[in-house]
């Protein structure tokens, strides 16, 4: 029976065999990442989770510690502090077979951080690419597959690689956001084409709209202007559960049919549709944004800046 739109992150995992397997998944304290992490360690894998708070994933995943503790290890990561990505990264040892770049922001009440950078930029894309670069010798040891979680808001929204950082731009949280997961499907483009050879490929999942904790500044007057909310003040019946949302992410990390494919826009356990007039504005992919060329500019342009930002950093020390 195949997987679609209801299916959940259990379904998909159901008679998968992990065992063995490293996965790297970051956000795993609440929302998709702890259903990503509980269906993956139920079928054996062996998961680092990087969390911006350890303790509250402690009492997020306390279940699942209690089945799998000795196969789970939670380490502390803060995707918008270069530094704690390397110090992160630097304690993951042994082969890795698939990284979850899962964690992320959308509305926060900063706008930017200290060295400039926009919050969403920051954590949703250059800590994961961060992340993805230094564990690139441990992803090459036996291959390894990139699951990078973006969303639908990226449709229409190109990255601006003039602006970035959304200093020359009145400053639009929504709009930053969209473009950090355009941003999340180039990098999945330009990792494969770079990374393949070494048997790492990168696809970009859309999880569906689910309640989580990306929403905790939204507010109720906002999610019911998104749809989330109907005017009765019931759900949506297009908002996904957790477990549903997850379940994607989850096909992407084990589903046999995407051995050594990448650079692909993944949705409801498939291929993402393309989109068309008759597309939700909660579903599909808008190739608009995939241009390889800006995938290319993109991945020169994190790296320069990661690399000037740790260099400064260390000058500054």
């Amino acid at each position: 029976m195949p997987f679609g739109f209801h299916s959940t992150a259990s379904d998909v995992a159901s008679g998968v065999d992990m065992g063995g397997r490293m996965v790297v998944l970051t956000g795993a304290s609440s929302g998709i990442g702890v259903e990503t992490a509980r269906a993956l360690a139920d079928c054996g894998a062996q998961l680092v989770l990087g969390v911006r708070d350890p303790a509250k994933a402690e009492i997020a995943l306390d279940s699942l510690l209690q089945r799998h503790g000795r196969r789970i290890r939670i380490e502390r990561l803060d995707l918008a502090d270069l530094h704690s990505v390397v110090a992160f990264a630097a304690g993951v040892s042994g082969p890795v077979d698939v990284l979850i770049a899962n964690g992320g922001v959308s509305k926060t009440p900063q706008s930017h951080l200290p060295n400039g950078l926009d919050v969403r930029f920051a954590t949703n894309h250059l800590g994961h690419f961060l992340l993805a670069n230094l564990l690139r010798p441990q992803m090459a040891e036996r291959g390894a597959r990139i699951v990078v979680v973006s969303s639908a808001g990226h449709k229409g929204m190109p990255v601006r690689l003039d602006d970035l950082q959304w200093t020359a731009r009145p400053h639009m949280d929504g709009a930053a956001y969209a473009e950090s997961k355009s941003a999340n499907i180039l990098f999945a483009i330009e990792a494969t084409r770079r990374w393949a050879s070494e048997g790492i490929f990168a696809n970009a999942v859309l999880p569906g709209s689910a309640l989580t904790g990306l929403q905790r500044f939204h507010g109720e007057s906002l999610k019911r202007r998104i749809g989330f909310i109907n005017p009765d003040g019931s759900i949506n019946e297009r908002v996904k559960t957790v477990e549903q949302a997850a379940a994607t992410s989850v096909w992407a990390a084990t589903a046999a049919e995407l051995a050594g494919r990448g650079g692909l826009v993944l949705e409801d356990c498939g291929e993402a549709q393309l989109v068309c007039p008759d597309t939700h504005p909660w579903a599909g992919f808008d190739p608009g944004v995939a241009d390889p060329e800006v995938a290319r500019r993109l991945w020169d342009h994190s790296d320069a800046l990661v690399l000037r930002l740790l260099e400064r950093d260390a000058d500054s020390g």
